[in-house]
């Protein structure tokens, strides 16, 4: 049994009376683990012919299952990015509003990024995602994930939500608040979570989140989205939280959730003093209920009707050596020449209708690779995104003693013209090798390697 702090049992006996013990019994039992298809890199319809590592589907999100597979996370279609393994009450955020191809979208509190990299498979080739995350190394993960997965368009910045609202002053269509929280919803799974827990934290958890929301709201369109998400049971921080910033921006209202998402979670709870009529219209993901950790979420829409006031100034374009294209061009069949660019002093591969700062990402789009002094070296991220494009391609089986290989740093023969290449798994990118007389110099990063 878990050692549940006494005031949480306390508060959690008075929110859900009846229903306690079937909590208890549920915080108890085994955690439940999900994965989604990343669906940037592999139809759900060519995914399902080679999955392995569940068959049973969330029933709110199109491109996710149960997992049911020991050790996902060293399997190739892993470290190819076919797969996020996400905890399945954390991807009904995510699920909550119908999105937009062309959208751009923030991602405020995003690492380790399940939550990014699911709204991002939602956005067509125009669409864009900003990331952030305030902890540098938090944010390091966060960018990794995101260079697995191989998505373009994708930006990733560190900096404390009050800089992101000086630095994307209504920009964005939909902005995620997956608020850091209590993590009441995290006790099944994280002993740590319960060992921190204390009323005060709840409290000044709830004030921070506070302060969140009010920066959101600088970021955000007129007649946007913002998806308030925590994984916390505590009204406080929820509720609370949400019926406050109502009061205080009579511009927003709190609007439904899809109709999957509904199906699966419960009414938002009311309280005394509660001035949101429609408080109900929140969502509560209870693991008695549904089959996940708990989660809470909100849709908060601004009423005010979308005009296009700000003058578009032309995006200044740092010149591209010619050394980049001549590179692009021998390494791949196709690209967008207006999409390369560069930022930091890096080639990238970005989209020319949205300008980043030079030094306000930590990552911006694709980067190409680093300039030497005649030449380019390539870099991971430009394997997993642009594999498809590549001329030169190694496809080795998933149960190949080559890919085994390649996955622990080694070189491999290869049959195939001089050049870099780029080794897939079911026609996806794993990584990147230099291919000399047949033999293919391994360039997969040392930190991702198998041991």
């Amino acid at each position: 049994m878990k050692n549940l702090p006494l005031e949480f049992t306390e508060r959690m006996k008075n929110l859900l009376g009846s229903e306690y013990e079937k909590f208890i019994d549920a915080v108890n039992d085994t955690p439940v683990k999900g994965f989604r298809v990343n669906t940037d890199k592999i139809s759900m319809e060519e995914f399902e012919k080679i999955n392995i590592f569940g068959k049973e589907k969330i029933p709110y999100v199109e491109n996710g299952f149960y997992l049911d597979f020991d050790k996902a996370g060293n399997h190739p279609f892993h470290h190819a990015g076919m797969i996020y393994i996400q905890e399945p009450g954390a991807m009904a955020p995510a699920e909550c509003v119908t999105i937009e191809e062309d959208w751009k979208i923030l991602d405020m509190c995003a690492a380790p990024g399940g939550k990014s990299t699911q709204l991002k498979n939602k956005l067509g080739k125009n669409g864009l995602l900003v990331s952030n995350e305030i902890i540098p190394s938090r944010c390091k993960i966060l960018t990794g994930n995101i260079e697995r997965l191989g998505l373009k368009n994708c930006v990733t910045t560190c900096m404390d939500t009050s800089r992101l609202a000086k630095t994307f002053p209504e920009t964005f269509d939909l902005i995620m608040v997956d608020a850091p929280c209590s993590g009441e919803g995290m006790f099944r799974k994280d002993d740590t979570a319960i060992e921190e827990w204390s009323v005060q934290n709840v409290l000044m958890c709830a004030e921070r989140q506070e302060e969140i929301l009010e920066n959101a709201v600088k970021c955000l369109k007129d007649s946007g989205y913002i998806i308030y998400a925590t994984c916390t049971f505590s009204p406080e921080e929820n509720e609370m939280t949400v019926a406050s910033f109502l009061e205080k921006h009579p511009e927003f209202e709190i609007v439904p959730v899809k109709k999957e998402v509904k199906e699966n979670t419960s009414d938002g709870i009311s309280f005394e003093g509660c001035t949101c009529e429609n408080i109900h219209f929140a969502r509560r993901f209870y693991p008695h209920k549904s089959k996940g950790e708990g989660q809470f979420m909100a849709v908060l829409h601004n009423k005010n009707e979308r005009y296009e006031n700000k003058k578009i100034l032309p995006k200044k374009q740092e010149k591209v050596d010619k050394i980049v294209f001549d590179f692009l061009d021998s390494t791949l069949t196709t690209y967008d020449k207006e999409m390369v660019t560069m930022y930091n002093g890096n080639p990238v591969y970005f989209t020319p209708d949205f300008e980043i700062k030079k030094g306000s990402a930590f990552s911006c789009g694709v980067t190409i690779g680093e300039i030497a002094k005649n030449y380019i070296k390539p870099h991971h991220q430009f394997f997993m995104a642009m594999g498809e494009n590549f001329r030169r391609k190694i496809e080795l089986s998933p149960d190949s003693e080559e890919i085994k290989k390649y996955l622990r740093g080694e070189e491999i023969s290869v049959d195939c013209e001089n050049g870099w290449a780029v080794v897939t798994v079911n026609g996806c990118s794993v990584g990147g090798v230099k291919i000399s007389s047949e033999k293919a110099k391994n360039h997969y990063p040392k930190g991702l390697r198998l041991l």
